[in-house]
């Protein structure tokens, strides 16, 4: 039987809520942007009505100033956009069991076991229809045989409409598209099969197979299916919980950082949420990674092997300070720091030391951090902190753990 896939994605989400909250900004051009004081002033999201004056995401709030001067900005509110994705998901849910995430604004569904209600069309607009009087906002749809051409179909036609991808004409309208259309294909994946004059989804489909692996490993052949339609990832359900596969904290400063001293307190500060979140997954981190962004926005990550797996924010944050020492030049101030720890290993699993580690010293430095954690949880995060950590440390008030997990889509 022919899989029915659909996906949804919330136009212009951010900046539709804020609309849909605050009627007298709908004729206006608007757009949701990050703190200038926290140095996160770019454009998050913008209506169509700032859209049509060139504003884009990404971009400065100067820049989106300069070429619309009447733009209204409007600070995020992120728990209206959760509120609002989750009653989004919930309409979902009356359709199908299989409703799998993809950011806060986007989800497929495979309706495959819904034919009784209609065809794909017909179930993605009664969806599109639903959402629209119920929540005041507006989707995208996107109808196919598989995940990957259901994401572009719901790309194609914008805002509050849906585009179907049938398997016999898939060819006709979609290998004429650009190859940075196709999910997987990013801008460096893309500047790569440029210089090859591979521009196209069609010309991606007929890339040779040698060049593909040549140049770009496994995500050169992915795409390659993916372009000749042979996607065969599953919609998750919509309990499935994927398992963690890193945790990371990251944070732009409030000012530059230009000196190893004031890397090492926010490594120190970045860590001690990560420590506590490998304690709740029950997990340990068997090596570490770190990605540096200077002051021209220019990044870099650097990895490395921890020589035994670990909890200890402060194992961490050395491990990640001597990798920063190793691997940064410092030609140019820094501007925002990321730690995350990664090759994940349960808690309890076994672990082969060598003749020359102190296992003493190991296991009373692990009881020292869960009286640490245990002290935090009780009287809150900033009752006990390291000593270098209560001076300024350049650091803005808001923090953000993120925790990387699968999709599932390239299964």
């Amino acid at each position: 039987m022919e899989r029915v896939i659909l996906h949804c994605d919330m136009n212009n989400f951010y900046a539709s809520v804020e609309c849909m909250l605050n009627p007298s900004l709908r004729e206006k051009p608007v757009a949701v942007c990050g703190s200038v004081e926290e140095r996160h002033g770019i454009v998050l999201a913008k209506n169509y009505a700032a859209k049509a004056y060139g504003v884009s995401t990404g971009e400065a709030i100067w820049q989106a100033k300069q070429k619309c001067r009447d733009l209204v900005i409007v600070e995020p509110h992120y728990e209206q956009y959760m509120k609002f994705s989750k009653l989004a998901r919930e309409i979902y849910n009356r359709y199908t069991d299989m409703v799998e995430p993809y950011g806060m604004d986007e989800c497929w569904l495979d309706v495959t076991g819904s034919r009784y209600l209609g065809s794909g069309f017909e179930i993605a607009d009664e969806i599109r229809r639903t959402v629209k009087f119920e929540l005041g906002l507006t989707i995208s749809a996107g109808v196919s045989f598989n995940k990957i051409f259901a994401k572009l179909g719901s790309d194609m036609k914008k805002p509050d409409a849906v585009t179907c991808i049938d398997r016999d004409t898939f060819r006709e309208k979609i290998w004429g598209l650009p190859a940075s259309d196709l999910l997987g294909v990013g801008r460096a994946t893309d500047k790569v099969l440029s210089s090859y004059g591979i521009r196209t989804i069609g010309q991606l489909a007929a890339a040779p197979d040698a060049l593909m692996q040549g140049r770009l490993g496994k995500n050169g052949m992915a795409v390659k299916r993916f372009a000749n339609g042979e996607d065969c990832s599953p919609v998750m359900r919509s309990d499935y919980v994927s398992p963690v596969k890193s945790i990371g904290h990251g944070i732009t400063t409030m000012q530059d950082l230009e000196n190893s001293a004031e890397v090492w307190c926010v490594m120190l500060e970045l860590v001690q949420e990560i420590g506590t979140k490998l304690r709740k997954h029950q997990k340990k981190a068997g090596g570490v990674a770190i990605n540096i962004r200077d002051s021209e926005l220019f990044g870099k990550e650097w990895q490395c092997r921890i020589g035994f797996p670990t909890q200890s924010p402060t194992h961490l944050a050395k491990t990640a300070f001597d990798l920063f020492q190793r691997s940064y030049s410092w030609q140019r101030p820094i501007r925002s720091v990321t730690v995350r720890a990664i090759s994940l290993v349960e808690e309890d699993a076994p672990v082969q030391y060598d003749l020359f580690t102190d296992v003493a010293m190991i296991e009373k430095r692990e009881r020292l951090d869960l009286a640490i954690e245990s002290i935090r949880s009780r009287f809150g995060k900033d009752a006990i902190r390291n000593g270098v950590l209560c001076q300024n440390i350049k650091m803005p008030a808001k923090r953000q753990v993120e925790l990387v997990m699968p999709t599932g889509m390239f299964s």
